[in-house]
């Protein structure tokens, strides 16, 4: 024990720096697509051509980004001879227009309740990092919670099967208000590449009223943070679902 402690002493503190500072550690965040502008006719362009979603759409010789449907297959950026901008970024939590922020006291220690209503594993990987040392969400007085009796707080993933829709709806009516839902990952917003379809809905919004989406295939750990940290009022959202009307030429990777 000793020996452990005289470690964790010479080792020093290594959970991340966000959400008082930023975080620059490599590997933080996969980024993401961001809109851009071309002088050639934009509706077929070759980027939005390879978009398997249909995320990518053109307009005014501009190339906008649906986050919806973004499931960072990375073919905008490495298929083409013109990639994608590029956005480093991962706060990429957006309030949808019923959300409000949990106040205090509920602010102050959240519990969370996470039901996989059938994703593919991806955003379950990710979320189990926040549970880890260098994300360690104990220290923001968020924590995971196995009963939704106890829960403030819905952590959605996948599209919603339909063996999943009577659980999702159970569990949120077993939850104690106020209660928010927070939509984790491309096929929790859109139905992603399984929904909507004969056997999955398109997103957990078709089912219950969402409060905060995190767009993303996965959305990393910090994205999933920052989602935690809107719904309880210590964080501002990102913009709309579309990604802004602005030039980021001179951001070009």
């Amino acid at each position: 024990m000793l020996k452990w402690v005289r470690k964790g002493i010479q080792t020093g503190i290594k959970t991340t720096a966000y959400p008082p500072g930023a975080e620059t550690a490599p590997g933080v965040s996969p980024g993401r697509p961001k809109v851009q502008k071309w002088g050639e006719a934009d509706t077929t362009h070759p980027l939005i051509e390879v978009c398997p979603t249909g995320a990518l759409t053109g307009a005014d010789h501009r190339i906008s980004v649906d986050y919806a449907r973004c499931i960072h297959c990375y073919r905008c950026r490495r298929q083409t001879p013109t990639p994608m901008f590029w956005d480093e970024s991962f706060e990429w939590a957006e309030s949808t227009e019923r959300n409000e922020a949990l106040q205090s006291p509920f602010s102050r220690s959240l519990h969370i309740r996470f039901v996989d209503a059938g994703a593919c594993g991806a955003c379950l990987s990710e979320i189990k990092q926040l549970n880890n040392p260098f994300y360690n969400i104990h220290r923001l007085g968020f924590f995971f919670t196995p009963t939704p009796r106890s829960a403030d707080v819905l952590l959605v993933a996948g599209p919603v099967t339909d063996h999943m829709r009577l659980a999702l709806k159970k569990t949120y009516e077993a939850m104690p208000t106020p209660k928010r839902i927070v939509a984790v990952g491309t096929c929790a917003l859109s139905g992603g590449v399984f929904g909507p379809s004969f056997a999955s809905a398109g997103g957990v919004n078709e089912i219950l009223p969402v409060d905060v989406e995190v767009p993303g295939c996965p959305p990393p750990p910090l994205a999933l943070l920052h989602a935690l940290l809107v719904v309880s009022g210590k964080a501002q959202p990102h913009g709309p679902r579309v990604s802004p009307d602005r030039d980021e030429s001179e951001d070009r990777r």
